[in-house]
Formats: structure tokens, C-alpha cells, sequence
């Protein structure tokens, strides 16, 4: 009984923002965020500013510098604020959507406008891969925002008034679509427009609906097999347009928020639909890369 008691008294814990060791969860993370584009530390600190708001996506690195893209440009910044990559729109596009900097190398970005496109950039700025994109609108804003390259080559990217994720070829052939404007979530009218798709280990992929409130998990198939939303929280309601996200290595999910009016602007729920950390400062977050856990590094590349 006494056993029993405390594993209880742990479970309990780690359900109400604690890890299973009892401590408060602290995050570290970088934000890509309407007025602040930097990191902030475990205790709410700011401790790296880019000096410029209006950020669409980002990483920071596994050498430590921070990959930006704004609507009109890519930067990579060293942590003393140098630029040692930089990417401008180029003349037909309208927006920078994403950015990714992949194993080879090269940079990941999507230019949105009258040639949707996903490009791979050297690091001397040549764009070495054209993929033209299908996002089924002209509104070169809800064309397509967080795409992901693929470990198998392929790309995922997420198509908002399409109501789809569709997994192209190098070449832009669609091989694959998961449609979110299904029965199970609510038909078109529930306006889930994907928004973040993450491949997942287990081959499933992450998706969060922005307009939608919720975040979803589909199979090979696009059935839906996990998903979490206000109705989980009625107390707290977290989700509000629901942008950039995080799988963690714990099988946890961190959520952005970024339409949030409210306290909680970035949050972590368990797969059990457990809310286990909250960001309650100032700063709105389009995207979202959590660093450390208590001091700990996020290991491997980050599921985001």
C-alpha cells in the first residue's frame, strides 16, 4: 500500500506540471513570434533577441546558431548576432513561408505567391531543388506554412484552404494527401486548417488545425488515431489558432498558440490529454523549439 501511495502521489505530480521525479517541468525555448523572435530561458527570461518581430519559423541549431525566416528574407545568426547566411525572396514570390536547415546542408524554404515552391538553398544562396507546390488557392498567405523534408527525400507540407497535407516527390508529384476537413473532425465547416505536420517515428503524422483548435494524429491511411483540443480543457481552453508545435522525446506535444488573447501562449500535453507545462508570458509564439528539459538538452533532431 505504501508502494502504491507513492507512485500515486508521483503520477499526480507529474500530472500537474511536475516530471516523474516530483520537480517543476522548466523549458527553455526559441520562439518565432509576431513581436520577439528569439529564446528564453527555464525561469521566463529573454536571453537572445534577433532584434526583429514578424517571424514566420526558425531553428536554432545544433552548432547554436538560430535559422530565421521573416515574410521577406532567411537568416542564420551566430549567437553574437553575426549573419552567416541570408536568403532574400525572390522577385515573383510574395512570402517566405518555412525554413529548414537539412542534414546535407542545404536550407529548406517555401515561397508563397503565383509560384508556390519549396526550394533547396546552398549555402552560397544557389537554389539547387525547385519543388513546385499544389495549395489549391491563390491567397499566397494560406498557401502553405510549416513544410518538412522527409527522411525518405520526400516532402511534407501542410496546405491550409486546401484542408490538406500532402507528401510530394523531389520532382512535385503528390504521392500521398491526409485530408482534414473529414466527418471525424468536424467536416470543412470546423475551418482545420493544417497548419504544422510532423512525421512521426511510428510512421503516423502530427498535424495542428489552426482555425480548428486542435491538434490531431493520423495514420499511414489519414485516420485519425489521437486528438486533443478545448473540449479536453474546459477550464483552461489553451488552444486558440493553434500554430507551430513540438513533438517531444517523452511523447509529450508543445503547442503554440498563437492567436492566445489569454495567459497561455505555448503549452505541453501528455498523449492521455494531461496539460503538463504552460508559457504564460508576453510573447505570442508562431513557432516553437523547445531546447532544454530542466537543464537537459532536447536530444536528436527536433520533432517540430
Amino acid at each position: 500500500m505504501k508502494f502504491n501511495h507513492w507512485v500515486l502521489v508521483l503520477v499526480a505530480l507529474a500530472f500537474s506540471g511536475r516530471t516523474s521525479f516530483g520537480e517543476e517541468i522548466k523549458h527553455s525555448f526559441f520562439i518565432a513570434g509576431p513581436s520577439f523572435t528569439g529564446i528564453i530561458d527555464e525561469e521566463g527570461r529573454e536571453v537572445w533577441d534577433s532584434g526583429k518581430g514578424g517571424a514566420r519559423d526558425g531553428f536554432v541549431l545544433p552548432n547554436g546558431n538560430v535559422l530565421i525566416a521573416w515574410s521577406d528574407e532567411v537568416k542564420e545568426f551566430t549567437r553574437d548576432k553575426q549573419v552567416v547566411f541570408r536568403f532574400a525572396r525572390t522577385a515573383d514570390a510574395k512570402e517566405i513561408g518555412t525554413v529548414e536547415r537539412l542534414d546535407n546542408g542545404k536550407t529548406l524554404i517555401t515561397e508563397l505567391g503565383p509560384k508556390p515552391r519549396l526550394l533547396e538553398v546552398d549555402a552560397d544562396g544557389k537554389i539547387t531543388v525547385d519543388c513546385p507546390l499544389k495549395p489549391e488557392t491563390d491567397n499566397a498567405h494560406m498557401q502553405t506554412r510549416m513544410a518538412r523534408k522527409l527522411p525518405s527525400g520526400n516532402y511534407l507540407v501542410p496546405h491550409l484552404l486546401a484542408f490538406k497535407v500532402k507528401e510530394y516527390s523531389p520532382a512535385g508529384d503528390v504521392l500521398r494527401e491526409f485530408k482534414t476537413d473529414i466527418d471525424d473532425l468536424g467536416g470543412r465547416k470546423a475551418e482545420n486548417w493544417p497548419f504544422t505536420a510532423i512525421r512521426l517515428a511510428n510512421g503516423n503524422t502530427l498535424v495542428n488545425l489552426t482555425h480548428g483548435n486542435k491538434a490531431v494524429e493520423m495514420d499511414a491511411t489519414g485516420k485519425v488515431v489521437w486528438k486533443v483540443g478545448n473540449e479536453d480543457f474546459p477550464n483552461e481552453k489553451p488552444f486558440a489558432d493553434p500554430c507551430g508545435g513540438q513533438r517531444l522525446p517523452n511523447g509529450n506535444t508543445v503547442i503554440a498558440s498563437y492567436g492566445s488573447r489569454g495567459t497561455i501562449k505555448v503549452f505541453e500535453v501528455t498523449a492521455d490529454k494531461k496539460l503538463v507545462w504552460t508559457y504564460t508570458g508576453k510573447h505570442n509564439a508562431h513557432e516553437i523549439q523547445v531546447l532544454t528539459t530542466n537543464g537537459k538538452p532536447i536530444e536528436g533532431k527536433p520533432m517540430k
